[in-house]
């Protein structure tokens, strides 16, 4: 394969795609290229019908990451990565959040100038005038009886994406329409067309940049070299964006020297501020069956401050028609045909790890360490986070839907079991970020500056969950869409 292009969009993901099509729309005679390591979702089933998410996990679209053993969580997490277009918008559970306005003031705080609230705030208008986001007409009696028990434990009701961000329980709102996703894809790609100067290559996987005299000049391919000549953005997501510079010998020099690779550029934070929602589970089985209207399994959120003097909600959970024993039945505990669980994650997780390369092979996997609950924090509001599904089962709204907790178990109640239960069944809320984090041009922990661009490389960018400063508080879908409109802005400035 041999071409070429004006600017050229590196992963076709969530935000990926977004930038490619606005770049493309913005620039009507130039040569846009997008580049996708996975296959189209372009009539997949598995993939548009957003309530068989569960069924792609692990599967031929789903990288299913491995992660390093750590001293305090459970090595056993698997990482699912979408290998499609669209990217991880094609494979999540479609919820969606504007990013809450505090979280955009830490940024700014963090050194990303110029991605305040009001200087986010037209790109999240685009994007949700893009993608249809709403809450399911669908209401299941189950997810019914769980807003009433929250509401009978203390929380009021909320809607969300309609003002402050504060505490409280609702229906969560869904990047959703007739049942079929909303993902980068289909609500920018599919459903207008592409643009026609937008050259969208799919099953092709990049596997290094080609820098020539300190800038970005193209990628090579196992097909061939693709040529750029203007901009080249990565948007390959928090860990194959990193893993792509270190492969090219962008990043920290020693680590680059023992992987086998020529240091290009000594970026010591590339791949470093690895960031996640840790999720815990509590399980119930249920009485009877729960009925089978929904739209995709997870419909409820509620948010709560755990900690004492919080000003903003610390804890989130994620109310499932099911069972989510997915991590629980690996360590013996039981399950049940008929159940729901609440899964408490935290909403900003202060523990942080590092991606880096396994070798210099593209084709062999990032040795991804999140060293989950080394900071403390995080299990305090875990278990708080259990602490306040168990109250919210208690209450009489549930009592004539749940028949038992199966896990942990209602005789778990020592501090030091519920710790080892929880952090030892924890999973993931797929929501990896940080490992390209943006700050100021001159930031020492910085690998992009607010204008995206790559430290020490000319016409190279990043656009992805990777240049989160600090995690969103909640789902970050539409907020690595929002980066996406925004870095099409910020190559056509």
């Amino acid at each position: 394969m041999e071409r070429a292009y004006d600017h050229l969009v590196v992963g076709g993901g969530t935000a990926g795609v977004v930038t490619a099509v606005r770049l493309a729309q913005a620039l009507p005679t130039a040569r846009i290229g997008l580049l996708e390591a996975g296959p189209s979702d372009a009539g997949d089933e598995r993939v548009l019908r957003a309530r068989r998410w569960m069924e792609l996990l692990g599967g031929e679209l789903d990288y299913d990451y491995a992660i390093e053993r750590s001293p305090r969580g459970n090595e056993l997490i698997r990482h699912s990565r979408a290998r499609v277009l669209g990217g991880c918008s094609s494979h999540n559970s479609v919820i969606a959040f504007r990013a809450p306005d505090r979280d955009l003031d830490d940024w700014v705080a963090r050194g990303a100038a110029g991605w305040g609230p009001a200087d986010c705030a037209p790109a999240f208008a685009r994007v949700c005038s893009q993608v249809h986001v709403a809450e399911t007409p669908v209401r299941n009696p189950v997810n019914e009886a769980v807003i009433a028990a929250a509401e009978q434990a203390g929380l009021p009701r909320v809607r969300f994406n309609d003002g402050a961000f504060t505490e409280g329980v609702g229906w969560l709102q869904l990047a959703l329409r007739d049942g079929v996703r909303q993902s980068s894809s289909v609500a920018y790609l599919h459903a207008p067309g592409p643009p026609p100067n937008l050259d969208v290559v799919t099953d092709t996987r990049v596997l290094r940049l080609v820098l020539e005299r300190g800038r970005a000049a193209g990628v090579d391919t196992p097909a061939g070299r693709v040529r750029v000549e203007g901009e080249t953005v990565l948007a390959c997501g928090a860990f194959d964006s990193p893993k792509l510079l270190l492969l090219s010998g962008i990043g920290p020099q020693a680590q680059l020297r023992a992987a086998g690779v020529d240091v290009a550029v000594d970026l010591p934070a590339v791949g470093a501020h690895l960031l996640d929602h840790p999720e815990g589970v509590v399980n119930w089985e249920t009485r009877r069956a729960v009925p089978a209207e929904t739209a995709q399994l997870f419909e409820v959120g509620v948010f709560a401050r755990t900690e004492s003097g919080a000003r903003h909600p610390d804890v989130m959970l994620h109310v499932g028609l099911i069972p989510f024993t997915v991590n629980t039945a690996l360590r013996g505990y039981p399950t049940a045909e008929h159940g729901i669980s609440l899964t408490p994650n935290v909403c900003r997780a202060r523990s942080e790890g590092v991606v880096r390369l396994r070798s210099a092979d593209p084709a062999d996997p990032p040795r991804i360490d999140f060293r989950y609950f080394t900071d403390p924090y995080d299990e305090r509001v875990m278990l708080a986070g259990v602490a306040l599904a168990r109250e919210i089962a208690a209450q009489p709204a549930l009592r004539d839907w749940i028949a038992r907790e199966l896990t942990p178990g209602a005789a778990v109640t020592e501090p030091a079991a519920l710790s080892e239960y929880t952090r030892l069944t924890a999973n993931t809320v797929y929501h990896p970020a940080g490992t390209c984090r943006m700050g100021a041009a001159d930031g020492p922990h910085a690998v992009v500056d607010p204008a995206l661009r790559v430290r020490g490389v000319d016409a190279l960018r990043v656009a992805d969950a990777s240049i989160f400063p600090s995690l969103t508080s909640v789902n970050p879908m539409l907020t690595v869409m929002m980066l996406g409109e925004r870095a099409a802005e910020l190559v056509t400035a």
